[in-house]
Parts: C-alpha cells; structure tokens; sequence
C-alpha cells in the first residue's frame, strides 16, 4: 500500500518505563484519526520515566518505530512525545493586563497568560505547559471563554508544568538519534486525560489516575478546565518487585506471575489453589498459594492510592463528582477498580482510549492510553493552526522503495 504525498500523516510515541509505543495516524479529509500503524517493544533505558541508558532506550525507541513503519509502509521523521517521571512540577500562575480595545481579543488573552509565566523557577527546570484554568474580567471570575466580552482589566489563572530541562534532552536526543524530529514534548497524564475522559466528566470534576510501570500520574479536571498535575514515582514495576522478594523468583517471572495471576484484593482469590513460582539459580520451582501473591499485590496497591489520595487532599479538589478514573497498564489488574473504590470512597470506573478507525483493536486498552493520547493532541494542533504541523518528508510504501533499490542494483 501506497501514501499519497497529500496525506497528513501524524506519530506518537510513548517512553515509558516497561514499554516503548510508537503510533502512526492518517488524518482523513473529516479531520479524523486512522491509525495505519503500531508498534511495541519493551522499554529497558528508562527508570521512573528518566532516561538512565541512552543506548538502550535508543535501541528500544528504534525497534518500536521500525515495526510501526513496516505495517504502516510509510517512514516516519516527526513525533509527538510524551513525558513523565518524578521531575514533573506543578505551579498556579497569575497574570494580567489591560485590555487593549475595551473587547477582548486573543491578543489580550495571549497577553495575560505570557504574563503568569513571570515566576521565578529553578535553572534546571523549563516550563512545558501553560494551562489556563479560569479567566478574570474587571473582578468578575468563573470566565472560561473572554473572546469578545467587554471591560478594562483581564487577569487569567494558569497551571504551569515545569520539566527537568536534562531529562528532556535525554528523550530528544534518543529520538534523534533514530532520525526523529521531536514536533513537541507534551506531558503523559495530559495527553492519556485526551483519550480516556469525556467532557462531561471534566465538567463535573475528575480525577485521571495513570498508572504506569515506574510512575503513576494524576490530572484533575473541574468545570472542564485542569486544575493540577502532579507524577508520582510508584508503578506498576514496584509491585513486580515486591512479588519477586515475597515468592523468592526473579524479576522476569515475578512479572509474568503478577500478569498471570495477580489479583489486588485478596479476598477474591479466596480459593486455596496452588501456582508454580520459579526458583532463583538452580534451585526447583516451588508451588505457592495464590492467597499469598495476592495479599503482597494488595498491599501494595493499598499503599499507591493511599499516596495518592494524599495527593487529592492536598490539591484541595472537592466535589469530583464524576469520581475517578483508572487508566494505564497497571490498572488492568483484576479488582483495581475495587480496592480504589474502598480507598477513595469513590465511583471509580477503568479509563479505554476513545475508539479509532483502523485494524488495530490492540490499541484500544488502558495500557495505551497515553499514546492514543498524544495522537489526540496532535490532531487538536492541527486542526487549529494545519501549518504548524511539521509534514513527514516522506510518506512512499516501503515496499516501492525495496522495488526502486532492487531495480537499480540489477
């Protein structure tokens, strides 16, 4: 198959701690998403969502992106990434200014928001996002759209997301060292909030809880505008090593056990049956009873939502009244949504990517869900400014271009 060279052609990847997603979407002539390609390998450079082996995230990103290019029959030479891990910092911002003609204008609302970037932040941090959250006219607030709205005095207050410029450099330089051109560097549980929230739910107040293999990242959302972010360096990883200590067996089958049978209320797995539990060295493998693998998993899972709805109390956000919602890898784990809602008294419900056209339903899983995401985000860039979207230089079949060397080196 074939790109026509007038197609917009869009990719996503997603750097994860325990896994690499690379994402490659058409954007039809409706100004919607075709997926034509993905790819999947495990992540093995990275450490709480921070670049610790540039070589080996260079060789986990290259392998995720060949397979996505080869079902795609397109080369890609751009993306959308994503970012997360313990560096991730949340501030509120405030700014001003007068308005110019009396009307507001995107002018005066650029003018306000360039305004409450004027804080003093650390050296070794940049700041990634600002999100406006409510806007301010001549002390009326509860604004979220001024366009047009009469008055003197425009103030807007914004959440401001700083990241570690070094770890960011780390993932630019990974990318382009696979002859990738970083289009733009958007944080992880803003881009999964795109793919598994719905407005509605925004509306009335949410909390996204993204959990990942090194981190878990939360977004709350009230009267449809983000209030805070906030990366927790806990995931899915610590719950594989915990069961590697408790049963004694090496990381890579305690994470196969934890996939196989992990449970996270122990009460569900109330039967006395037996698992085999490799043995570390030469030692036999040994049968375990899965009430023991899953008090381990439980505990732990009781310590993560714990941590975060510390975090929910500290951010101040009352009445979320659409509750919570699980998404990430690690949510899928049978009881999650159980256990979150005896900690949280809460709904809480497991957060799937929107659905998209295209043969690949294995995408549509919480596991994806920021990679999906970021697919979103870009789409939302180009549908409001088209000729900021860096064009891929080239979109030819694969398959022609073996043809084209084959030919000329008979």
């Amino acid at each position: 198959m074939s790109r026509n060279n007038s197609t917009e052609i869009i990719a996503a990847i997603d750097i994860g701690t325990s896994k690499i997603v690379a994402l490659i979407a058409e954007i039809n002539d409706d100004a919607e998403l075709k997926i034509i390609g993905a790819g999947f390998s495990r992540s093995t450079g990275l450490k709480k969502g921070v670049v610790v082996n540039i070589e080996a995230t260079i060789d986990s990103i290259a392998k995720a992106i060949e397979q996505a290019e080869k079902i795609a029959e397109c080369e890609i030479n751009t993306v959308f990434a994503g970012i997360a891990g313990s560096h991730v910092r949340s501030y509120d911002g405030h700014g001003f200014v007068r308005i110019s003609s009396g009307e507001v204008n995107l002018h005066d609302i650029a003018g306000a928001i360039d305004a409450s970037k004027a804080m003093k932040i650390p050296s070794e941090e940049r700041i990634l996002h600002v999100l406006p959250k409510d806007y301010v006219i001549d002390g009326q607030d509860g604004i979220r759209d001024p366009i047009g709205m009469s008055g003197i005095r425009l103030e807007a207050d914004v959440h401001i997301v700083t990241i570690s410029r070094s770890a960011e450099e780390n993932i630019v330089k990974s990318l382009e060292r696979c002859n990738l051109e970083v289009q733009e560097i958007v944080l992880e549980p803003l881009a999964s909030s795109m793919s598994v929230l719905t407005k509605d739910e925004k509306d009335l107040g949410v909390c996204l809880i993204d959990i990942g293999g090194g981190t878990t990242d939360i977004a709350i959302f009230k009267d449809g505008q983000i209030l805070t972010t906030k990366v927790i360096p806990i995931g899915g990883d610590h719950v594989t090593i915990d069961i590697a200590h408790e049963l004694k067996t090496p990381i890579d089958s305690a994470e196969e056990i934890k996939i196989k049978h992990a449970c996270t209320l122990s009460q569900l797995n109330g039967s006395n049956d037996m698992i085999e539990v490799p043995s570390v060295g030469d030692r036999a493998p040994r049968q375990t009873e899965i009430k023991v693998l899953s008090t381990v998993v439980e505990q732990r899972y009781q310590e993560l939502f714990e941590v975060v709805l510390d975090e929910i109390g500290k951010m101040n956000t009352k009445n979320l009244r659409a509750g919570i919602v699980l998404t990430g890898g690690t949510s899928l784990l049978s009881g999650a949504v159980q256990l979150a809602e005896e900690v949280f008294s809460s709904d809480v419900r497991l957060g799937y990517p929107r659905p998209m056209s295209g043969a690949f339903e294995t995408i549509n899983s919480p596991e994806n869900a920021t990679g999906a995401g970021l697919l979103l985000y870009a789409l939302k860039k180009f549908k409001s400014n088209p000729e900021e979207l860096i064009k891929q230089k080239s979109s030819a079949s694969l398959i022609e271009k073996m043809k084209a060397w084959f030919n000329s080196n008979l």
